[in-house]
């Protein structure tokens, strides 16, 4: 336990230090933020203490440690309007070295038509994102594991281009085995190597904190997690007004029941007064032999919902 006090203390610390330090959250490259997976936008992205998932690599590296067996997965989605985006991943645990893992986000954002100054059309033009990681994860100590990733991302808009490079970092403490997880992720620490044009931007630095209970002779885990906690407030309690919450139930063997609640989802698509569904999510799993199938279902009101599929395959 006095592991778990250091750590907290060690991330409040962080926090503190930033509220004077970071004095602004306006950054590039934010479809790093966005939530990959149909199993982890299920749970309204509280991600961090999922376990033998090879997409944790995109929310806490430390977690491709619980692997046990290697495991490929491949997402693709609509998002509103033209938007569209996919993702990548595998991992594998490598005997006597640790574990290993690889991932390919990408977002296309559909085409524009361009025009000059006096409002006549010139064409057409496109934009999208692009990063891939690779990752490194092993135990630290008993009920400790750690883990780190490196990637690249790339952007494009129109006949302008950016690319620049960034590390990610986790932590993940085993309380008690299968049931009390706590972890903490920093991630995209780096650095914009080119800009769009001679301006170089912040990338979107995230601190996250989470933790998962698996209550006794219940089937069921419940994940929590705060997010965003470098980015400037104008005060301290608002840095955890984006928290996410989600649970999972283990129907049988092989099905899976998911929900989830993201907070500051909820807040920012209220129209008026009301904010419907927005911020909350459900979903499920499928396993059949080899082969994981994940759906999810993200409200987001009265703008409407966003669906996802995800396949995995355990090779």
């Amino acid at each position: 336990m006095r592991l778990i006090k250091n750590i907290f203390i060690t991330i409040s610390v962080v926090i503190l230090i930033s509220q004077s330090v970071f004095c602004g959250s306006n950054s590039t490259y934010k479809f790093l933020r966005n939530d990959v997976s149909a199993r982890a936008a299920a749970l309204g992205g509280s991600f961090l203490t999922t376990t033998n998932d090879p997409n944790t690599i995109f929310y806490n590296p430390s977690a491709l440690a619980s692997i046990n067996q290697r495991q490929v997965s491949i997402g693709y989605f609509n998002h509103l309007l033209d938007i569209n985006s996919g993702h990548l991943s595998y991992s594998d645990r490598v005997e006597g070295f640790g574990f290993i893992g690889a991932g390919i986000i990408y977002t296309h954002y559909g085409d524009f038509e361009m025009r000059n100054e006096l409002g006549y059309k010139e064409g057409n033009f496109s934009a999208g994102d692009f990063a891939v990681s690779a990752a490194y994860a092993d135990q630290l100590i008993e009920n400790v594991t750690y883990g780190a990733s490196i990637k690249f991302i790339y952007s494009t808009i129109a006949s302008y281009n950016s690319y620049g490079v960034a590390t990610d970092f986790g932590v993940t403490y085993t309380a008690i085995p299968d049931r009390f997880h706590v972890a903490a992720s920093l991630l995209n620490l780096g650095t914009q190597l080119k800009p769009y044009i001679n301006t170089k931007e912040k990338l979107p630095l995230d601190l996250k904190i989470g933790a998962s209970l698996k209550p006794e002779h219940l089937p069921l885990r419940i994940n929590i997690s705060f997010n965003k906690l470098l980015d400037y407030q104008n005060n301290f309690s608002s840095r955890f007004r984006s928290f996410t919450f989600g649970g999972e139930f283990t129907l049988t063997q092989n099905v899976q029941f998911r929900f989830g609640y993201n907070n500051e989802n909820r807040k920012d698509l209220k129209i008026d007064k009301s904010a419907g569904l927005a911020g909350f999510s459900i979903g499920g799993g499928f396993l059949y032999e080899v082969y994981k199938i994940d759906y999810a279902f993200n409200s987001m009101g009265k703008i409407g919902g966003l669906h996802r599929i995800t396949v995995g395959i355990l090779l």
